[in-house]
């Protein structure tokens, strides 16, 4: 049967250093005759030492094993109050208690506050039924700084560093949800390009060839010298459009990073666009929005219901039959206060049959709102009910975020 090891990171080195002052702080104490209860003779001076090096040792572990560390812990404050006392084993198990917080599970960094706290409570109330004199109070006080005042200060820094990580991923998230509208966008402006590239200099090379074939074939001195001149004439203008483009995709990857990320403020341009690209299609496009005034909104959230108002749109140019096209936005807020709401977009446009031809489409601007929607946390819906296809989006607000915006 093989043996189970159970591995062990190294200290730190802080708490290397932490475990070595206090102990030693701890011995020069005892060595001067400082104790915490001088009046305690029920074991020998030196057992205040043993409680001292059990809590100096598990300093080395109070970032590993801080469950292990705190039940040592207490047992060794305990223990303590059997001896002459010594004042560095009570600093000791407060680090400890601290420790535990900070570095145990987000189970036991809850839980730790709250029970030391009504340990506090109950010994408070428990000396004083007891001694019954105003002093007993000063148990119930002390208690509460060696256990409840670092559990407390310990949630309280742990909060802090989730706060703060929490905000970091915020930000990161915006920064890659800006990325990707880069992209896509330099994309889609690369892909014009191409198509532009091609139905400019495909038109003049078919000339070219069409030509040269005639200048091959006839056998007369006027018609090839005619055919050449329109050959000269097509390859200068093709290289000319060639370089014209050229120029255009150095200046714009040049510039990709000055371009402003999009907000909601530009939805009344967008549909106006919208309108006019679909007046030939019957349709026509309204914004109902909603939002209370003077409320921002998180930077990724208005980022993606931009990009989900935009998607919609543009599959209604594609695909819906004539008729009105229908943006709504609205803001619900939080009942507690603080953190909370939600925005609601919805696009509603006609579904039908469609005069001509339709666009064809491959589905992935549907996939690409509801990867946006999901990123953040929202809901996405999309499909016919009637004669009306409808998108519907959820989007989480962070209000605190908007705020801080504004």
């Amino acid at each position: 049967m093989g043996l189970v090891t159970l591995k062990i990171p190294p200290p730190h080195r802080h708490d290397v250093l932490l475990a070595v002052i206090s102990v030693a702080a701890g011995l020069l104490l005892w060595s001067l005759g400082v104790h915490s209860s001088p009046t305690r003779d029920l074991l020998p001076a030196w057992a205040a030492l043993v409680p001292l090096l059990a809590l100096g040792a598990m300093e080395l572990l109070r970032r590993s094993r801080p469950r292990v560390t705190l039940a040592v812990g207490t047992a060794g404050l305990i223990a303590d109050q059997f001896t002459v006392g010594n004042l560095a084993t009570v600093l000791i198990f407060t680090d400890l208690m601290y420790a535990a917080v900070v570095y145990g599970t987000p189970a036991l960094a809850r839980r730790l506050p709250v029970q030391t706290g009504l340990i506090t409570i109950a010994v408070t109330i428990a000396s004083v039924a007891w001694l019954r004199t105003p002093q007993a109070l000063l148990i119930g006080v002390v208690t509460g700084i060696v256990s409840f005042g670092p559990a407390l200060t310990g949630a309280t820094l742990r909060n802090h560093r989730e706060a703060a990580i929490a905000s970091r991923l915020r930000a990161e998230q915006t920064a890659l949800l800006a990325e990707m509208d880069r992209s896509q966008a330099v994309v889609a402006e690369r892909a014009r390009m191409a198509r532009e590239l091609h139905d400019m200099v495909a038109n003049h090379l078919s000339a070219i060839a069409i030509h040269s074939t005639a200048a091959l074939s006839i056998d007369s001195p006027a018609t090839s010298r005619e055919a050449l001149g329109v050959i000269r004439e097509n390859s200068v203008q093709g290289l000319a459009e060639m370089r014209r483009l050229i120029g255009l995709l150095r200046d714009a990857g040049a510039g990709q990073e000055a371009v402003a990320t999009p907000s909601l403020d530009g939805l009344d341009a967008l549909l106006e666009q919208a309108r006019t690209n679909g007046a030939a299609s019957g349709l026509d496009f309204v914004l109902l929005d909603d939002r209370p005034s003077g409320q921002p909104l998180p930077a990724p959230v208005e980022l993606a219901a931009y990009r989900i108002v935009q998607e919609s749109l543009t599959n209604a140019l594609k695909h819906a039959a004539p008729g009105t096209v229908t943006v709504r936005l609205a803001r619900d807020r939080a009942t507690g206060g603080g953190r909370g709401g939600a925005l609601h977009v919805g696009v509603d446009s006609p579904y039908g049959e469609r005069p001509g031809p339709r666009a064809p489409g491959s589905g992935a601007g549907l996939i690409g709102m509801r990867e946006r929607t999901e990123l953040l946390g929202g809901a996405f819906e999309a499909g016919r009910a009637d004669a009306v296809w409808r998108v519907r989006a959820t989007l989480p607000v962070d209000e605190e975020e908007g705020a801080v915006r504004a």
